[in-house]
Parts: C-alpha cells; structure tokens; sequence
C-alpha cells in the first residue's frame, strides 16, 4: 500500500529565538516538496508560536509533549487547547526520554494521545526497545506490549515512531532487516486493532537517522517517513533527510 511519507524534526531542549531562521528556511524549501511529503518540526515550547510565524507554506509545527488533562494544577504543564492556540498541528507522545526520565507508563502515554486526537491534532506514539531487550531477543515482545498499553482506541489522526532507544544519539542504527522486521510487526499489531485502518496509520523511524542513511531507511517496507532528533536542528543537514523521501 502507497502511503505518504512523513518526515518529524524534534528539537528536544533545544532552540532559541536565534534558531528561528533554520525553521523559515526549512519552510521555504517545503513549499517545493512533492504532495507525498509532509514536513514538521516540534521545536520546544517556548518556539511553538514564534516558530507558527515564519512557517509559512506546508511546513507543520508540532510539540514534543502535552498533559492528558484539559486543564488544572499541574505546574510546568501545558494541555492540548494550549498547544493548539499556540501554534501547533500534532504531538509526539510517549517518547523513550519521557518514558525512561520522567518516568511516564503505557497508560500514561495512551491518556495523552486520545487527549490529542480528541482535540483534533496528530498524535505520534513512539516506542522502542532498548539495548538490553533487544540483546535478549524480546524485542518485538517489547514492542507489542508497548502499543497494546500506549494506542488510543481511535486510528483518525494516529502515527507511531519506532525509535530503539540504544540508536538514539548513538551514531548506531538497527541493519536494514531489523528495522523492516519492527516495522512489519508493527503493521500487524495495528491491523489486528484498527482493521483495515491499521493499513493507513504512518509508521515512522527514528535513531540516528541522517542524510547518508535515510535513502535506504526510508525505502524499507512499512517505514512511512522518519522521526529526526539532532539532524532536525539545521535545515541543511533536515532537508538533506527530506529530499530522501
């Protein structure tokens, strides 16, 4: 099945102002791509609305986090509606550096992306297995129960990122057969949940992803586009990841 190809920058605790222009300049080259390519970037979220200013064209800006919650004491927090007013149009949920730093659970993640597909936006569910599960072989064991606990009951408006947290950062990547194995699980497990929807939903990769590798990435089976951490931050090395699509 031909799907679109979704290309994700997250800039994770990084950007200023002063980085503003990387974003503009990744918006005017966007407004080139081919209708098959949709382009975004979730910068912090202190950028979201400065970031919606100079994104013009089909650039898509996005966030990196939200709170379940609509709104309440939760300092720190930002909700869904928040994000939206702001400025940005999806949310990567469920990241491995907020599953493993703060702590948050599968039903954590799935709380906060049907709050963001009720609220209308894109909800990014990542998941990844780290150095020592996949030493032991129960990656995909890993994998599957991470969806089972993380995916909302809705498919409008859901992606998933497999992201093996030993390859984020790393310089390291999965071999080619190993990332379209992941992959192919992961089309199995949505189609067993969602049906013929499942077919639809864009899975993405993520760790370590660059211009030298994503030609071959993102021509595997069931990779849908990619979820860019550190090669997201200037719009040379990102577009240079883009044109691969």
């Amino acid at each position: 099945m031909a799907r679109a190809k979704l290309i994700v920058g997250n800039w994770k605790m990084n950007g200023t102002a002063a980085e503003l222009g990387e974003i503009a300049a990744m918006a005017a080259a966007g407004a080139d791509l081919p209708a098959h390519v949709t382009l975004a970037i979730c910068p912090p979220a202190t950028l979201i609305d400065r970031a919606r200013t100079v994104a013009t064209g089909r650039l898509v800006i996005g966030a990196q986090d939200v709170h379940a919650a609509g709104h309440g004491a939760f300092t720190g927090s930002v909700s869904v509606a928040m994000l939206d007013d702001a400025g940005a149009r999806l949310v990567i949920v469920g990241h491995s550096e907020r599953r493993a730093d703060h702590h948050e659970t599968d039903a954590d993640v799935r709380a906060k992306a049907e709050a963001v597909l009720e609220g209308g936006m894109t909800a990014i569910v990542c998941v990844g297995e780290t150095a020592a599960e996949r030493d032991a072989g129960t990656t995909l064991t890993v994998i599957n129960a991470q969806l089972d606990g993380s995916l909302p009951g809705s498919v409008t408006g859901l992606a998933v990122a497999y992201e093996p947290v030993w390859a984020i950062g790393s310089g390291l990547t999965p071999t080619l057969q190993q990332v379209g194995g992941v992959h192919a699980a992961i089309r199995t497990n949505l189609v067993a949940r969602y049906g013929d929807a499942g077919e639809a939903v864009a899975i993405l990769y993520g760790g370590s992803v660059k211009p030298g590798n994503a030609v071959e990435i993102l021509a595997i089976d069931n990779v849908d586009g990619a979820l860019v951490g550190g090669a997201s931050l200037t719009a040379a090395e990102f577009l240079g990841i883009v044109r691969a699509a």
